[in-house]
């Protein structure tokens, strides 16, 4: 039999690899659908609490909330159409959730629609009594990649009677409230925080492999503060497959794979015949998962992101230097035991299990509150899926909201990844323009709308719409918002502390 593999066909044999590990391992495929709270605040009629599953794109609000108004469009629905202007700029000191329909278009593209017209977040009602589902990006292409990437706000797919219920209660001219939740999305039991990225060191599989690339490159300095701290446990991870033992002698199988069809990667090019060829890559993936041990063993585990960043820098395969030799170049540039790296990496071309990748194929199948991993890159923190665009300061947020609340790091409390929710409609929180003052305050928790302390002063209030100065020095702060004129040299004062 021939094995003649391109494109799609080649994405469906790697779905029949992993199955066939899921199979082997006694165990069925395991896919968590990570959720978000969800809070009726008004009206009366609907206050409750409902689950959203947090869409696989765009920045969830990890340990942090949105309150808002729920706006349901009276033309375009589905949001798969561009809306005329910004229709959903809220006017009010809270912020404009939008609630879309199901269908006739990509779940992304809805939000990109939305978030242009101004909604804060965006509510996908589903079409039909099904339990949830994870809302992911669609298949890159030139068209999807253009927007999918400039997603910037959160979103979640609500059960059908949730969001029939919310239409109704629109419909009838009711203000819905809601309070979107994530402080519980991402367990924080204690003050380390273990997350792991699965990885590949493939630079030629397009936007995929750009985006890690890029985040690795900009999240290392972060990552290995927090590592050097304490603070985190970060693993790297790689995904292999299997040859199955049909093809385990075809010449498909043999340039793919290593040690005898064992653990094989997806050819880069697709292409067969020319370039690099799979193994090339299962190869350097076990080199990096070596070099990490090694490392690690050395109690320098952070050099892993060195190693990682520099090779992408020299060794790139779109500059056809991805090779053995300059992978040894960069360990030497960094002072690692390459001997010791090799032992760890084994014989190739043996025909014996490789404890390393044995181990990886292990770890990839679901296990406790973690989903199968089988699209790259995956990262998950405390053992949940990050769900969300890989990016800094949004990967940065997320781990710090893994630390029990006090404990978290410095680089947790700095301006790097305040939200700046307060800089546009001062986040929709109480302020005394006259004095200067705000009850909004940014945190890597998403903004809080608290009333503050003012030079001793306390305000009391819901820092939305009221705050109050309170105590006998309140009169020293704008007169206490009170009358006041100056006739002869002095001040006359409507204020009291009575």
């Amino acid at each position: 039999m021939t094995w003649i593999c391109m494109g799609s066909c080649l994405h469906k044999l790697l779905s029949l690899f992993l199955a066939s590990i899921l199979a082997l391992s006694g165990v069925s495929g395991r896919f968590v659908v990570e959720k978000n709270n969800i809070r009726v605040l008004s009206p009366l009629s609907l206050i409750g609490k409902h689950d959203g599953s947090i869409g696989n794109f765009g920045i969830p609000d990890y340990g942090g909330f949105i309150i808002g108004s729920v706006v349901y469009p009276e033309k375009g629905a589905n949001g798969c159409e561009s809306f005329t202007g910004q229709p959903f700029k809220s006017k009010s000191p809270r912020p404009s959730v939008v609630l879309l329909d199901r269908g006739e278009c990509y779940f992304a593209l809805k939000v990109w629609q939305a978030q242009q017209a101004g909604a804060a977040a965006v509510l996908v009602a589903d079409s039909v009594d099904e339990p949830l589902i994870t809302m992911d990006s669609p298949e890159e292409s030139r068209d999807t990649n253009e927007f999918v990437e400039k997603i910037g706000i959160p979103s979640a797919l609500i059960e059908k009677s949730f969001g029939d219920s919310l239409k109704e209660a629109l419909k009838k001219g009711e203000d819905v409230v809601v309070k979107l939740d994530w402080r519980e999305s991402m367990p924080h039991p204690d003050q380390r925080v273990e997350y792991e990225l699965w990885t590949n060191s493939n630079d030629e599989c397009g936007v995929r492999c750009d985006e890690q690339m890029n985040f690795v490159k900009n999240f290392k300095g972060h990552a290995q503060i927090l590592e050097k701290g304490g603070y985190t446990l970060f693993t790297p991870h790689y995904i292999t497959w299997y040859c199955p033992q049909a093809f385990i002698f075809s010449s498909q199988c043999k340039s793919q794979c290593i040690n005898h069809g064992r653990y094989c990667a997806p050819d880069p090019e697709q292409d067969f015949g020319e370039g690099y060829q799979g193994k090339d890559v299962v190869f350097e993936n076990l080199r990096q998962l070596c070099v990490h041990r090694v490392a690690n063993e050395s109690s320098r585990p952070w050099i892993w992101w060195d190693y990682v960043t520099d090779f992408h820098i020299r060794c790139s395969m779109k500059e056809n230097r991805y090779s053995k030799q300059c992978a040894e170049d960069v360990m030497k540039s960094l002072d690692l035991p390459i001997e010791k790296i090799k032992k760890c990496m084994g014989d190739p071309e043996a025909d014996v299990e490789n404890e390393v990748l044995k181990k990886e194929q292990e770890l990839q199948v679901g296990r406790g509150s973690r989903s199968d991993v089988t699209i790259l890159p995956t990262l998950v923190i405390n053992d949940v899926q990050y769900r969300g665009k890989l990016e800094r300061s949004a990967v940065l947020k997320a781990i710090c909201a893994g630390f029990k609340e006090t404990t978290e790091p410095s680089v947790c409390l700095s301006a790097d990844i305040e939200t700046n929710e307060c800089l546009e409609r001062n986040g929709g929180c109480w302020q005394d323009k006259r004095a200067n003052i705000t009850a909004c305050k940014d945190t890597f928790r998403g903004r809080v709308c608290e009333c503050p302390i003012v030079k001793g002063v306390q305000y009391r209030g819901d820092g939305y719409i009221s705050c109050e100065a309170f105590g006998p020095a309140r009169c020293t702060i704008n007169n206490g918002g009170c009358w006041s004129d100056a006739k002869d040299g002095l001040t006359f004062s409507a204020c009291s502390v009575q």
